[in-house]
């Protein structure tokens, strides 16, 4: 493309950028601060990617694809793709790949240099190499040599990671390349394998996220995420300096590998089509495996494992193989693999899941209507099997997040919408895990353990952890935060006194890790008993390492995985089973039955419901619903308020400073980047928790209520009146706070 043509785009563009702009600052659909800052950094983005030449060499019909949008007068997707780069967040990067399905259909038809529209801010072959040549830099000055890299069912997956692999390959790097698509777990367990001994892993995949969405996920020596200050330091100094010069000149193709500095992982036998050269194949599926089997209490005799009735949905993701083949070698014979629809096929598109515009449904296990789509299809494949089955178990994309489907008694089914199965929540998955083992597990010495969850887990778990004498650590969202705080409880230093995540009462922001601990305050519990967060992900971190690129002793891997989950529900639903007794009637008698415990009931609600409110515009939506939240928040300091009839006895903000290059604090606006908490009591059992995603424009509704003791036979009326409490709580806070309804949310 001459030069003198994308001088001209460049002109047209900048003209249709500052009048959409415009239109939008005067309807109101941005506000000041995001238009001064949009029109002039979008312009300037869209100039240097237009004028720079590596990105020739790098993405050759990258140009290409940006000029039909200038063509096509696509100027709030061009204001969308070059107004800022890609937000690095905790864990890696997470965004669209493009605005639309035509567009990801010709990704998938065309590969990674299709001609659609690219920028900083989406994730494209650009991007990746771009942030992946920043990491690379950081690596070799810390001394790393070696990597790990996979790859999910995501559109193009492979091609990216290859991508990345050759970039690392052409820094110097010994990379461990996955020759199929894998379960995340297996990346963060592959990293500090005895044979690898990596000190960085890099998964391409988007998690639970809709078609449309990729990611990188990245992960440090011991396969956990990387700490606050490690990550920080990697992106202000490396990835937010690295440019396309670092990339262009680095790129090593996997047929020039040297033998020694290229090795594939994957299972026993060779991917038929794939090359491997003269290079080397571990079987990690297989150490994968037999790891997690060592984590079993019972074996197949005592549990009678081969009587239970499983079903599987794999959603389109890489836990299709992984799991069936954990179950069978586990004693678990009579698996049904759903193949309607080809659920069980790889498949980045998710074909059964809604992809309509502004519609577009997540392959999530924890949400209900992926639930629905595992029945329907289940119930077309087998029919009349379907009465005989006792458990459904799903995985997400990357296998990481584990939900589990069980049946509904005849006469509780009023309670459960007339339908004969039901969702199990994740808080409640976690809680018949720990009970198990408490119980079943002679190894376990009660007075050197501890769990960490967080902080929007149930409270139930934390009653049931303190009745057993074991201690309890409270922490942010996500396995970073879970992971950092067992590391710290391992070393001894974890920090004592918090109230509200805050040591004292008028500091600013709270600890980076931490909300609150439970009888840790001896520093002699080294024994991590269960991570667990609400959003369906557990591992066990067990003792102390014996370094830093090392597993936990007794321990599984440093982040959530789905594979791991999936085999220990499978044990309690076997056990269950075999006393005559299931997975429902186990939490309704030992937990919620429990006086020490009582009944929890928690509910989850995205919003939006599915993806984020999209770009410029959907900043400014996120933004007026986190203010409103804050206004509420000021109120409750001065008088009462009220959500849905239930006064409000305190409340509290819970800033870390995780995100505030991105969002810097103003006068006017503090991103609370852990949330807004409502308290309706005293004892801090009940609330509400508003929280925004601090790499999208999201946000999170959470609301927990505290019946107590209740007599057994009125569990689940209890917990359905709860329910619908906490359903009133969250339609009234979106009404106050100007949050939309969902239609499409199933109870």
């Amino acid at each position: 493309m001459k030069k003198i043509n994308l001088e001209k785009k460049i002109k047209q563009a900048e003209t249709g950028i500052r009048k959409y702009l415009d239109e939008a600052l005067k309807e109101g659909r941005i506000d000041e601060a995001l238009f001064e800052k949009a029109r002039v950094t979008a312009v300037e983005n869209l100039k240097q990617w237009l004028n720079d030449k590596n990105i020739d060499k790098i993405s050759p019909q990258a140009k290409t694809g940006i000029c039909l949008a200038i063509n096509g007068k696509q100027w709030e997707q061009l204001v969308n793709a070059f107004r800022q780069k890609m937000t690095f967040g905790t864990g890696g990067i997470r965004g669209l790949m493009a605005y639309d399905k035509a567009a990801i259909i010709k990704l998938k038809k065309e590969g990674i240099d299709a001609p659609i529209l690219k920028g900083p801010n989406t994730l494209n072959n650009i991007v990746l190499l771009t942030v992946s040549a920043g990491v690379a830099k950081f690596g070799i000055d810390k001394g790393f040599k070696k990597i790990v890299i996979g790859y999910d069912s995501r559109i193009r997956g492979f091609d990216f990671a290859k991508k990345i692999a050759e970039l690392f390959l052409g820094y110097g790097y010994t990379v461990y390349l996955f020759d199929e698509p894998c379960p995340y777990p297996e990346v963060t367990f592959a990293i500090p394998y005895k044979d690898i001994k990596a000190q960085l892993g890099i998964l391409i995949s988007a998690s639970h996220n809709d078609y449309r969405y990729n990611g990188y996920k990245l992960s440090c020596g011991n396969g956990s995420q990387f700490d606050p200050e490690e990550r920080d330091e990697m992106y202000n100094k490396y990835i937010n300096e690295a440019t396309t010069d670092d990339v262009a000149r680095q790129l090593m193709p996997l047929q020039k590998a040297p033998r020694e500095k290229l090795i594939f992982l994957g299972g026993e036998k060779r991917v038929r089509g794939f090359y491997y050269g003269n290079h080397k194949l571990i079987d990690i599926h297989k150490e994968h495996r037999e790891h997690i089997k060592g984590f079993l209490i019972f074996n197949r005799q005592e549990s009678k494992a081969g009587n239970l009735q499983i079903g599987y949905c794999a959603y389109h993701g890489a836990g299709r193989v992984a799991v069936p083949r954990l179950l069978k070698e586990t004693g678990f014979e009579k698996i049904r693999v759903i193949n309607e629809n080809n659920l069980s096929k790889l498949d980045g598109l998710f074909p059964s899941f809604n992809s309509a515009p502004g519609k577009e449904q997540q392959p999530d296990p924890g949400d209900p209507r992926a639930a629905e789509v595992a029945v329907r299809a289940f119930k077309k494949e087998y029919g009349q099997e379907w009465d005989k089955l006792d458990i459904l178990i799903g995985t997400d994309p990357d296998a990481d997040r584990c939900g589990v489907i069980i049946k509904v008694p005849e006469d509780q089914k009023v309670f459960y919408q007339n339908k004969d199965f039901m969702l199990l929540p994740a808080d409640e998955m976690w809680a018949l895990i720990l009970w198990f083992r408490l119980n079943f597990d002679d190894s376990i010495k009660k007075n050197l353990s501890f769990i960490v969850q967080s902080h929007t887990t149930t409270d139930s778990i934390v009653r049931l952890a303190l009745k057993y004498n074991l201690g309890v650590i409270k922490s942010w969202v996500g396995f970073a935060a879970l992971s950092a705080g067992v590391r710290d409880a391992w070393e001894k230093r974890l920090v004592k006194g918090l109230k509200e995540g805050k040591k004292e009462k008028n500091d600013k922001l709270c600890d980076p890790f931490i909300l609150e601990t439970y009888g840790m305050e001896n520093g002699k519990r080294n024994y991590n008993i269960a991570a667990m967060e609400q959003s369906n992900g557990f591992s066990i971190l067990g003792y102390p390492p014996k370094d830093k690129f090392s597993l936990g002793v007794k321990g599984h891997v440093r982040d959530k995985d789905g594979v791991f989950a999936a085999l220990l529900i499978a044990e309690i639903a076997a056990w269950a089973k075999k006393n005559k007794t299931s997975l429902l009637e186990l939490l309704n008698k030992y937990i919620y039955a429990d006086q020490k415990v009582g009944i929890f009931v928690n509910r989850y609600e995205p919003d939006p419901l599915d993806g984020e409110y999209p770009g410029i515009e959907g900043d400014r939506l996120k933004k007026m619903i986190l203010q409103r939240s804050l206004d509420l928040y000021q109120k409750s300091q001065k008088g009462k308020v009220k959500i849905a009839d239930s006064p409000v006895t305190s409340a509290v903000i819970y800033r870390t400073g995780k995100y505030d290059r991105i969002y810097p604090p103003s006068k006017n606006f503090q991103f609370p980047d852990e949330g807004i908490r409502f308290y309706f009591s005293q004892d801090r059992w009940n609330y509400l928790i508003i929280r925004p995603s601090g790499t999208g424009n999201s946000l999170r509704f959470h609301v927990q209520l505290y019946a107590g003791k209740v007599n057994k036979n009125d569990i689940e009326r209890e917990k359905s009146e709860l329910k619908l409490k906490a359903k009133r709580i969250i339609d009234d806070i979106r009404k106050i706070v100007g949050a939309p309804r969902n239609s499409q949310i199933i109870y």
